[in-house]
């Protein structure tokens, strides 16, 4: 079959895997994504808040239902689907008419937490707007899927045209597009949260660095890096922050170690310009501060009183988690061990490997942003996951073309035929 062809049977045997979780796969914020993306729609608070909750504990009923099918000692007992689910709407109702009669009303999203919290989510447009058109047509439980697989498929072609961008052999291009699907990338992206359009933009970020390293088309390159941080923007503006500083930190190092170019240089004044943008356009927008954000952490999002020394409390926290982090990583060393390979066959490719390494570096400041050990499986710090997507097909690309070389030990002439 022809490489496109390929491309598409991965990303179907994707898709139809996905039909085995259809509910459940939502966070808590999710409610506060999918109401905003109802708003946009035209439906109404209570409309938005009736569909969104109905959702909400239809996911938590189907996990119930399906851990008592599976428990030794209650799988007998009746379905809890309605119990579970009457219960979940009684209490997302109950918080919802207290916030509404209190005259929470303004915005986008239906007031499931305070206004301080909820302020957090009016400034991120991109993914509801993403969910708009999918939400339409589909209906919500089935929208929410849809556009969970489209964007998580949309990752995986990413990843393999930026290895072909590279020269890769299509099989290794295939199986970087694989990774993404199998490693938590791709269960990350599936949630109805932002880390699947922050993962795809990322990658197009990265995509726009080989095209500009490797290919030679400095206007489409930098046309998608600039317009990556465009979209990060209106996702997360945190994300676009902290990729045009990486970008441009590792395009700075390599410049100052004299490697790369014109095109290296391209990268950092598009990196800078995209940070300072974030900064300068957030400010102008009256978005949340740092300190909110810190104060919104350290409060248990604003359920208790302001910190008075926040950013103490915060670098003792910073410390304690990387501490427990680690010490679970060394538990089980695969996250580690896929990132030290990751960045080994990153740097098989010095120059585009740095950016590489910086794209999936915007995970660890995410996570260091947000120090939290209990935040959903690790979904903040998804992003370095692109690091062994990406690398381990570099990797292994040397390792094919040193195997292929080894038998061209015999005489010159030989060896010359085999390169």
């Amino acid at each position: 079959m022809r490489p496109r062809t390929w491309v598409l049977v991965l990303a179907a045997v994707f898709a139809v895997l996905q039909l085995a979780n259809i509910a459940g796969r939502d966070t808590p914020d999710t409610k506060n994504y999918l109401s905003y993306a109802l708003s946009l729609r035209g439906d109404g608070k209570r409309e938005a808040a009736a569909v969104t909750i109905d959702y909400a504990c239809a996911g938590r009923a189907s996990i119930a239902r399906r851990n008592q099918s599976v428990d030794v000692i209650r799988f007998r007992a009746p379905s809890p689907t309605r119990r579970v689910e009457e219960s979940c709407r009684a209490a997302e109702w109950r918080g919802v008419e207290a916030r509404l009669r209190a005259g929470q009303t303004g915005g986008h999203t239906v007031p499931f937490m305070p206004e301080r919290f909820m302020r957090i989510f009016e400034v991120r447009p991109g993914y509801p707007a993403f969910l708009v058109p999918f939400l339409t047509v589909f209906g919500m439980k089935w929208g929410v899927w849809a556009a969970g697989v489209v964007i998580t498929v949309a990752g995986g072609v990413l990843v393999y045209l930026i290895l072909r961008t590279l020269s890769v052999p299509v099989p290794l291009a295939l199986t970087g597009q694989a990774l993404y699907y199998v490693l938590p990338c791709g269960t990350t992206a599936m949630r109805p949260m932002t880390e699947g359009l922050l993962l795809a933009a990322t990658l197009v970020a990265v995509w726009g660095c080989a095209l500009v390293l490797h290919a030679h088309r400095l206007r489409s390159g930098l046309a998608l890096i600039g317009g990556s941080l465009l979209a990060l923007f209106s996702v997360k503006h945190s994300q676009a922050l902290f990729l045009g500083l990486c970008l441009a930190g590792a395009g700075a190092v390599l410049l100052a170690r004299r490697r790369g170019g014109r095109g290296v240089g391209a990268i950092v004044a598009v990196g800078l310009a995209g940070a300072l943008g974030t900064v300068l356009l957030a400010r102008a927008l009256r978005y949340p501060s740092e300190s909110e954000s810190l104060q919104d952490l350290l409060t248990g999002h604003f359920t208790r009183p302001d910190r008075t020394r926040p950013w103490r409390e915060f670098l003792h926290l910073e410390f304690t988690f990387w501490v427990e982090w680690l010490r679970r990583q060394l538990w089980e060393p695969l996250f580690v061990a896929a990132l030290a390979a990751g960045a080994w066959g990153a740097l098989r490719r010095p120059v585009f490997g740095a950016f590489l390494v910086a794209a999936a570096g915007t995970g660890i400041l995410t996570q260091a942003a947000h120090p939290d050990i209990t935040i959903w499986g690790g979904r903040l710090i998804v992003l370095a996951w692109l690091l062994p997507v990406v690398g381990v097909p570099l990797l292994l690309e040397r390792v094919a073309r040193e195997r292929v070389l080894l038998p061209a030990q015999g005489p010159p002439d030989r060896a010359h035929s085999l390169r």
